[in-house]
């Protein structure tokens, strides 16, 4: 396999796209050393939550079962995966020129599914302070709010950067500047949705096992 076909992990824009695709290299390449920073930001977060998990009963405040909505935050889920894919179709469109209409098509779902992802956490998230559920509450609830309102500001600012792209793409065209923003917003989304299974996963799930 030669070294053209893959020069950085992620999905390259390939030989068609002349210089914008030996423009991507480095820039990408210190994306991903971006994103390996914040895998560290958002571990500790984890840790701390962990660590923390047990001290809702010592504190006598509301645990996960008083507090949790599991069918809510699978809402949540199913909209965040079915935004990655979204954005995934998005960088195909991109790469194979299918045209800047289907381009931003894709984009915009991915912004609206990303909202919607918001809207439903905004949702528990008011739930929970009803409950009595708040950060000061026990250090529990500290580090819940620590760790997944983290995360939903990362989809904020990736929600931010697609209205952004999408204004670009209107003004600019699709320019160097532009395929650099989308290919890394893609890798910042993709890597939310992934940071988002381990939250399901270990708060939601590992919290009300």
């Amino acid at each position: 396999m030669s070294q053209d076909v893959m020069k950085h992990p992620g999905l390259n824009l390939g030989p068609a796209h002349g210089s914008d695709d030996d423009a991507a290299q480095g820039m990408i390449f210190g994306f991903w050393v971006f994103l390996m920073s914040d895998a560290i930001l958002f571990g500790m977060v984890f840790a701390t939550y962990v660590t923390s998990l047990s001290t809702h009963a010592l504190a006598g405040g509301p645990g996960p079962h008083d507090l949790y909505n599991i069918k809510s935050v699978f809402i949540e889920t199913l909209l965040l995966l079915a935004s990655s894919f979204t954005f995934g179709m998005a960088s195909l469109a991109l790469k194979y020129k299918h045209g800047k209409a289907r381009l931003v098509g894709w984009m915009l779902v991915t912004l609206v599914l990303g909202l919607g992802f918001l809207g439903f956490e905004l949702h528990d998230i008011f739930g929970m302070f009803a409950k009595g559920g708040v950060p000061s509450r026990s250090g529990f609830l500290s580090a819940f709010f620590d760790l997944v309102p983290l995360h939903g500001l990362h989809v904020t600012a990736g929600c931010v950067w697609l209205i952004c792209l999408v204004g670009q793409i209107a003004r600019y065209g699709l320019d160097t500047k532009t395929k650099l923003g989308i290919m890394r917003l893609a890798l910042f989304w993709h890597f939310l949705d992934i940071i988002w299974i381990a939250i399901f996963t270990v708060v939601y799930l590992g919290g009300l096992a």
